[in-house]
């Protein structure tokens, strides 16, 4: 339970046109048995380009700029030039921020009608303020909202997706995002 993420990437085969020339198989298997696919039949293939999980400062963008602010868990177009712009948001806040040594807040435990905050050791942005054009959300089991190492982690983990996402090989790809909690 909980916020999940995906962006997937939609690769045009066309293999059903004789003049694309499509050639190869495809061998798959579920649960041992195989699944009959015929190649030139093939127009797309639609993979995972990528997946988060309770980073709801990404959820937060993609919300913001490229659902029009309707968070409703559908599915999205995401143009190459929108996946370049939360790139550079990215780089340029990972440019910026320095994580210190400091106290992660890990969770709440209610024991007795008592609420205890569960902490450890860890590492926190000492500039937030560099976050700003990535601000974290709370919603129903979104995750932290703080400003710590998991939401560099999560910044970094976005920057590997993006970047091969932008890759010259996927330039003529086509891209959705979806969320689901």
């Amino acid at each position: 339970m909980g916020l999940d993420q995906y962006l997937t990437r939609k690769i045009y085969i066309g293999g059903e046109y004789e003049h694309r020339k499509v050639t190869g198989s495809i061998n798959i298997k579920i649960d041992g048995a195989p699944v009959d696919i015929d190649l030139h039949k093939v127009s797309y293939i639609e993979e995972t380009a990528g997946y988060w999980r309770k980073a709801n400062q990404i959820h937060n963008w993609f919300v913001q700029n490229v659902q029009n602010g309707v968070d409703d868990c559908g599915s999205y177009s995401v143009s190459h030039e929108q996946l370049q712009q939360l790139l550079d948001t990215v780089n340029d806040i990972l440019s910026k921020v320095k994580l210190v040594d400091g106290v992660l807040n890990t969770g709440i435990r209610f024991s007795n009608g008592v609420e205890t905050r569960l902490t450890q050791p860890g590492k926190v942005v000492a500039n937030p303020e560099v976050c700003a054009s990535l601000p974290t959300v709370s919603g129903c089991f979104f995750g932290g909202t703080d400003y710590d190492q998991m939401y560099v982690q999560d910044l970094e983990d976005t920057k590997q997706i993006l970047t091969n996402a932008l890759d010259k090989k996927y330039q003529f790809d086509d891209y959705k995002y979806q969320s689901s909690w």
